[in-house]
């Protein structure tokens, strides 16, 4: 299927692994333009390499903290206009609230929410007066079953859940489209070792971690490539008429009613 991405160019936050560089992988595989945006120049080496070797589409990179202050303006002054933008950057730790002080849970939400926030700001103004664009914001099923042991994470993505929404539902009288996508927990090395973790603290056996999935739906994980196929179908002009909606991905979970 031709999605009609050929030579658009695509910002990506977070975008040198996991959830992220697949988006990157799926949107070149379609002759999309990557740009990619980390903190880590050695996993921007290593993205490029791996999209390079497998669509034979350079990215561009740019190494940035987008937590800091400015950033937002100085990744746009860099970039400039775009057709795609994935906010997608951020890890927020896990824990209650006696286990996240104000430092902690400040800087987990200047890069996860406040970027998002800021970035879009910048882009949308672009797209906007040029009367059209793609704003994707990879969010979290946290925000929609919100958890105790997740409280700076679930608060965080609550917020982008009704952000995306409200936005979503207003720019498209300037002919851009904002929608989001909720993961449930997608197989990539931050999860692993958190599973690891949980094994350790639990059996006393970090390699025991796979036993941690059977809870899932389909007993495993979500796939990384599940959530960055539908990215791109969704950012695609042939879901042209989607704005404003945040799609979970979670396997139905929601829907499960515990056995009792």
């Amino acid at each position: 299927m031709n999605l009609q991405l050929e030579h658009k160019r695509v910002l990506i936050t977070g975008g040198s692994k996991g959830i992220g560089l697949s988006i990157a992988l799926a949107f070149a595989e379609e002759g999309a333009q990557p740009v990619l945006v980390s903190r880590h120049k050695s996993n921007l080496d290593y993205a490029v390499s791996e999209i390079k070797q497998r669509t034979s589409i350079v990215p561009e990179v740019i190494e940035q903290d987008l937590g800091a202050a400015g950033a937002a303006e100085q990744l746009y002054a860099q970039v400039g206009s775009i057709d795609v933008l994935v906010n997608n950057a951020g890890a927020i730790p896990g824990g209650s609230l006696h286990d996240i002080d104000e430092v902690k849970w400040r800087a987990a939400w200047e890069l996860k929410l406040f970027s998002y926030i800021n970035l879009t700001r910048v882009y949308l103004a672009n797209m906007e007066q040029r009367g059209s664009g793609v704003i994707a914001n990879i969010i979290g099923m946290a925000g929609v079953a919100p958890r105790y042991e997740y409280i700076c994470g679930s608060a965080a993505n609550a917020a982008l859940i009704a952000f995306t929404q409200g936005l979503g539902g207003g720019s498209v009288r300037k002919g851009v489209r904002v929608f989001g996508i909720n993961p449930s927990p997608t197989r990539s090395d931050r999860m692993q070792q958190m599973l690891q973790n949980q094994a350790q603290a639990k059996w006393g056996d970090s390699n025991r971690w796979q036993e941690l999935t059977t809870a899932f739906p389909f007993s495993r994980l979500a796939e990384p490539n599940e959530l960055s196929k539908l990215t791109v179908f969704c950012a695609s002009p042939l879901c042209g008429y989607l704005s404003g909606s945040v799609l979970n991905v979670d396997g139905g979970q929601m829907f499960t009613t515990p056995s009792k």
